[in-house]
């Protein structure tokens, strides 16, 4: 009865691709519309992932393909608009672009302060006025052929962010994507989707930040009750995102991505790097809310010298579950890469994470160091970890490790014979272990909202004293 209906919900995805196709390919290029048919087809003959798929074996997605999602409503309403700038996310100070479901808010977005020549706004807009200039880099890097989820996203590619950064320019400040979701009685989707293009020798900071408005009620925001509300399907909302980044000669980026949806969201995201010669990537992944979380990030270093850095820190409580899948792909020599992250695990919750590092035959002299390391606070919780390397060449120097543990024993005891309450030590060794990635966020209004949200899931008796 389950697979029935999970294939009657991959049905209505199919059924509102049809409605909805004559609009997307309004203003669209041909090209993007072949691609988005071929897309649907792909979706419609794979369907939904199962456990018995080996990339999928710890993760159900059950929750997800048992509901008929549908897209949400995107206008800025009053109060939407107060309750979007009231969220802590939204004021970092600095330049920004906004989405509500999905879909660019121009009214919200400041990104005027950016250095002449870089373009930041709408990809649905961008794709309107020249879609001929995008059709080299997008849906070019993340392949849509061989996943279900970023089929269904490139199927029902309408909006997102574009920001292209032309050669040799400096970003002083970070250029924030803020995704705002707000699920009124719920059941709601939206398929963001990103493209970014990092020019030759120019450096950027990017925050990438998803969010759910859980106070929708209390600003106004619930539409009025239908027959069909119930209190199992309010607030649940679905985001499917995929980001594109493309990284030229010499370019640097750091790329920060803080998850931090409603409690009974779901949220798949892949994001796809492709780099260049000699070219720089480091990535933070934090995944702080959900319900149920797959964070996919892929890297191909695609010229000699290029560097990728991978960090990332999970911390869940309940019965959350956060599903992290890396691929550094070594495609070229004399590359180097770094992997290291981190989970902190409480209550029932589960987590997942594979990390796999490829070595192409022509790959000689990579020198790639993995690690995860997993903070189990309470025995109900549960992490699955798979280091994995796929080396094809023989001149290389790789290593991965995995680590799994409580608290330890004797440190709780040092600190409680100073004077300190057990609570307080428990929460000040777990922020020792978590701050090890926070610590790496050089941006500091940034690394002050991070720090911020880690103590209310600490609890506010184990922050250590500000200076």
């Amino acid at each position: 009865m389950i697979a029935v209906k999970e294939k009657e919900n991959e049905g209505v995805y199919l059924s509102s691709f049809r409605e909805v196709e004559e609009k997307l390919a309004h203003g669209s290029p041909s090209w993007l519309q072949a691609i988005r048919r071929e897309a649907v087809e792909v979706f419609a003959e794979r369907g939904f992932p199962t456990t018995k798929d080996e990339e999928w074996r710890f993760t159900s997605v059950a929750p997800i393909a048992g509901k008929a999602f549908k897209p949400g409503r995107h206008e800025l309403t009053p109060a939407l608009r107060q309750a979007i700038l009231g969220h802590a996310m939204a004021d970092l100070d600095c330049p920004r672009l906004v989405f509500l479901n999905g879909h660019y808010c121009e009214e919200l977005s400041s990104a005027a302060t950016l250095p002449k020549g870089v373009r930041a706004g709408s990809l649905g807009e961008a794709l309107r006025s020249e879609g001929a200039a995008l059709e080299a880099h997008l849906a070019r890097y993340a392949d849509y052929r061989d996943h279900s989820f970023v089929a269904l996203n490139t199927a029902f590619l309408e909006d997102g962010a574009f920001v292209e950064i032309p050669k040799g320019v400096i970003l002083e400040k970070p250029l924030q994507l803020l995704f705002v979701s707000e699920a009124g009685n719920g059941l709601v989707v939206s398929h963001p989707r990103n493209l970014i293009l990092v020019g030759r020798e120019s450096q950027a900071t990017i925050i990438e930040t998803f969010v759910g408005l859980d106070s929708a009620t209390s600003a106004g925001l619930k539409p009025a009750a239908t027959p069909a509300t119930t209190a199992a399907t309010e607030g649940v909302y679905f985001t499917n995102a995929v980001t594109e980044i493309a990284v030229e000669e010499g370019a640097h980026v750091h790329y920060i991505k803080v998850q931090q949806e409603s409690s009974r969201s779901f949220h798949y995201a892949r994001m796809q790097v492709q780099q260049e010669r000699s070219s720089s990537v480091t990535t933070h992944s934090f995944a702080l809310g959900g319900a149920l979380i797959r964070e996919e990030v892929r890297a191909v270093l695609d010229g000699e010298g290029a560097e990728a850095v991978l960090n990332g820190l999970y911390v869940l409580t309940g019965s959350q579950h956060v599903d992290n899948h890396t691929l550094i792909d070594h495609a070229k020599p004399h590359c180097g890469s770094r992997e290291f992250y981190k989970g902190v695990l409480d209550g029932r919750s589960s987590a997942v994470f594979n990390g796999a590092i490829k070595v192409r035959q022509d790959a000689q002299k990579t020198d790639s160091k993995q690690s995860n390391k997993n903070l189990l606070l309470s025995e109900d919780a549960i992490i699955n970890t798979k280091p994995q390397l796929e080396i094809y060449a023989d001149d290389v120097k790789c290593t991965h490790g995995a680590t799994i543990g409580h608290i330890d024993s004797e440190a709780i005891f040092y600190l409680r014979s100073r004077g300190i309450a057990l609570a307080e030590a428990r929460n000040l060794l777990t922020y020792a272990f978590a701050n090890d990635v926070l610590g790496r966020i050089q941006y500091e209004p940034l690394r002050q909202r991070l720090d911020r949200e880690l103590f209310t899931r600490l609890g506010e008796t184990g922050r250590p004293e500000e200076a």
